[in-house]
């Protein structure tokens, strides 16, 4: 199985979908908790949800492989992005439910963490390094744009009932002010849905690592709820809930680009 698909667009937009993949390599799952199999803290669907993004212009990177395995969105020394707040890590061993990914004494070892970071993160690393670069000399600019998705409620993570979309730019280091402006005006002008910026989601490694509006390069992530577009206990697709869903996002994506 590959690393990654990479689509490469015409725009000077690069969709990232760090969490969208589900598949777990026989020997790690076997190692896993019945729950844990079950993947249930996928970004399910985002891939499926921005699929439109092409008709944009977009380009697009998506693994198959879950963040149980390796998460994409997490720095290669494992520092913590939120420093005395409950998180996961690397490679996890928790859920966001608390439970735990590992059968008990299966855990990962330092040395298997090595080899996954050098097997799966890298090259997806070196692949988005590679099309950002692309981008940006066809156009002089590239929005990095990172696409993910949460259960509304999680205790384990955050108090309280998640805002429904939530946009992150790492408190305005990661983008322009101006291109930050005009996607909370986007947010501003739809009633459908509540929305924070740079409230508990302020973007992961992905996002603070590259964005760098200095030189062209604006990095946002959105975190949506996932209650808007899927059932989250079965985890099933809702096409006209994310029909609805869907043009918002595209009308952010459609501010970057303008």
């Amino acid at each position: 199985m590959e690393i990654f698909t990479l689509h490469r667009g015409t725009a000077p937009l690069l969709v990232s979908l760090p969490h969208d993949g589900t598949a777990l390599p026989n020997d790690i799952a076997a190692r896993m908790t019945p729950s844990a199999r079950r993947v249930p803290d996928t970004d399910w669907h985002v891939s499926r949800l921005y699929a439109f993004a092409r008709e944009l212009g977009a380009s697009a990177i998506v693994p198959p492989y879950s963040r149980y395995v390796v998460d994409l969105n997490r720095p290669p020394d494992d520092v913590s992005l939120y420093p005395g707040q409950n998180t996961t890590g690397l490679c996890p061993i928790v859920q966001f439910s608390g439970e735990p990914v590992y059968l008990p004494g299966q855990e990962p070892s330092p040395d298997e963490i090595a080899q996954r970071l050098e097997r799966y993160w890298r090259p997806y690393h070196d692949a988005l390094t590679a099309e950002i670069a692309r981008i940006q000399s066809a156009h002089g600019r590239v929005v990095l744009w990172e696409g993910h998705s949460i259960r509304s409620v999680v205790p384990f993570l955050f108090d309280g009932r998640l805002p429904d979309l939530n946009l992150g730019t790492a408190n305005g280091a990661s983008c322009s002010p101006d291109l930050q402006a005009r996607l909370n005006g986007a947010l501003e002008g739809q009633r459908d849905y509540s929305f924070v910026v740079n409230g508990r989601f302020k973007g992961g490694y992905i996002t603070r690592h590259y964005g760098d509006p200095a030189n062209g390069i604006d990095a946002i992530q959105l975190e949506l709820a996932q209650l808007n577009y899927m059932d989250e206990d079965s985890f099933a697709y809702l096409v006209e809930r994310a029909e609805k869903l869907q043009r918002v996002i595209r009308a952010l994506l459609e501010t970057t680009l303008a």
